[in-house]
């Protein structure tokens, strides 16, 4: 999931982006409204988590804007308003959530998923199945041939992302872009490396073998047949 962190504070953006890292997700941040505008209108988010006091363009007139022009990334606002008014307004706006500082990671991480699961809910199952292998969207577990797979936070995106899309050509472009923000060095083998150990954990020992290599390409999820 590649999430994008529109707010002022520094502090708590380091913090959010840290823990939000921590439990596989891609993160870029944004310090104002001018500059969260732009990312949101030209990167593709699964999530935006706004604050609504920023300098340059308040997040209110941002959210107004972004789905007046059709955009379909999921917000959630972050603020330190409190009052039921301001709530409602940012749901009539179009916000998909909304969590009053302080908060707990531990509560934005489920209400993050619960966002995912509900959009989710219409492209595929609760439990993906490829051949044998079973991975629970909603519990972020994986099974092969009903042995539980203990994976990390990012193997477990980069699997669902196979999964997700099996029978078609993954780049390793696109395994980046999912796996990771723009900020961060991109070394020439990383991809492969997460690749080869979530080929140790997924395929060894178990046949067919799962993720297949398309020379030049990327990489690739068996299909069901």
């Amino acid at each position: 999931m590649r999430i994008l962190i529109i707010e002022d504070h520094k502090p708590l953006v380091r913090a959010l982006k840290q823990g939000l890292e921590e439990e596989g997700f891609a993160v870029e941040v944004a310090y104002d409204g001018e500059q969260g505008a732009a990312k949101a209108d030209g990167g593709q988010f699964d999530v935006i988590l706004l604050d609504l006091m920023l300098p340059r363009e308040d997040g209110l007139s941002l959210l107004q804007r972004w789905r007046k022009a059709g955009l379909k990334s999921h917000v959630v606002v972050l603020t330190a308003r409190h009052g039921l008014e301001d709530k409602v307004r940012g749901l009539d706006l179009g916000a998909d959530d909304y969590l009053t500082k302080p908060f707990a990671l531990k509560e934005l991480v489920a209400r993050l998923r619960v966002l995912m699961r509900r959009g989710e809910q219409h492209r595929e199952e609760s439990i993906l199945r490829v051949h044998d292998l079973e991975i629970d969207t909603g519990a972020h577990s994986v099974k092969r041939a009903g042995n539980s797979i203990y994976v990390t936070p990012r193997e477990y995106a980069l699997l669902h992302l196979l999964a997700r899309h099996r029978g078609k050509v993954i780049t390793r472009s696109m395994i980046w872009q999912h796996l990771y923000d723009q900020n961060e060095q991109q070394t020439s083998n990383v991809v492969d490396v997460f690749i080869r150990h979530l080929r140790k954990k997924i395929d060894r020992g178990y046949d067919p073998p799962l993720i297949l290599t398309r020379w030049g390409e990327g990489y690739v999820m068996r299909g069901d047949s």
